[in-house]
């Protein structure tokens, strides 16, 4: 099936689809890295973002689920130039195109991922979508690319400096500050788009209560102010130690 990977800046790559075919808008980021594919796409801190990976062929040794790092898939997209659909290797339990189907990720092979990875270099990182329907309006898809961002973000202050805020702010973010021992009932009742987690002093293994809290923002899959939350996608932790303790 025919796929596309259209940018906000105008460019558009056509391919073939792989994974889901459901149309899909991220945060496009490029990997220079030529084995470890599946140790990315399972790393949380490419959450929000569709990668394209620079090395022409992948996929080639299958996929070997004790290579996660971690328990579920983060990235929103996948683009590669090829994509190996018989792998050869004694590890292998499954091909990363069946993964990306049982994971319902978005998908395109067949484009010149070295030529994106020039503009994404060049110009900087952008948004874009991925999609299967030929009969897009282009202007209609670069307007809700250059809308798509998180816009309403809460920070929960463990310690956090001025500067993470304002790091936010100059993105364009709404920032509301909550105190360490808010409860994540009061959290999810507002509705925001995304949550961080500042850093902080002393072991966060001994932040017995806020671990419990972020638990519960963790799995809250509820309505709250109309919106429906998922926070695979909308949990950024500013510190690695943080993702260690929940």
């Amino acid at each position: 099936m025919k796929a596309f990977l259209i940018l906000e800046d105008g460019n558009v790559f056509t391919g073939k689809s792989i994974g889901s075919t459901r149309d899909m808008i991220s945060e496009i980021v490029f990997n220079t890295s030529m084995t470890g594919y599946l140790e990315i796409l399972t790393d949380p801190s490419y959450a929000g973002q569709a990668i394209v990976m620079t090395y022409p062929l992948i996929g080639n040794y299958g996929v070997c689920y004790k290579d996660m790092e971690s328990r579920q898939p983060w990235a929103d997209g996948y683009i590669v130039r090829e994509i190996a659909r018989t792998p050869s290797n004694f590890r292998s339990e499954n091909s990363i195109e069946n993964f990306l189907k049982e994971k319902d990720i978005p998908g395109i092979e067949g484009i010149d991922t070295r030529a994106l990875t020039k503009i994404l270099r060049e110009e900087g990182t952008m948004n874009g979508m991925i999609t299967t329907n030929e009969n897009y309006v282009l202007e209609d898809v670069i307007k809700k690319l250059k809308e798509y961002r998180v816009k309403n973000v809460v920070m929960e202050d463990y310690g956090s400096k001025d500067n993470i805020a304002d790091c936010l702010l100059k993105r364009g973010c709404d920032v509301t500050i909550y105190p360490a021992f808010t409860k994540a009932e009061e959290i999810l009742a507002e509705g925001f788009d995304g949550i961080m987690l500042s850093n902080g002093p002393g072991d966060p293994a001994e932040c017995v209560d806020i671990i419990e809290e972020i638990k519960k923002m963790y799995a809250s899959d509820t309505q709250s102010s109309g919106k429906r939350f998922k926070f695979r996608k909308s949990i950024y932790f500013h510190t690695k130690s943080w993702v260690c303790s929940h």
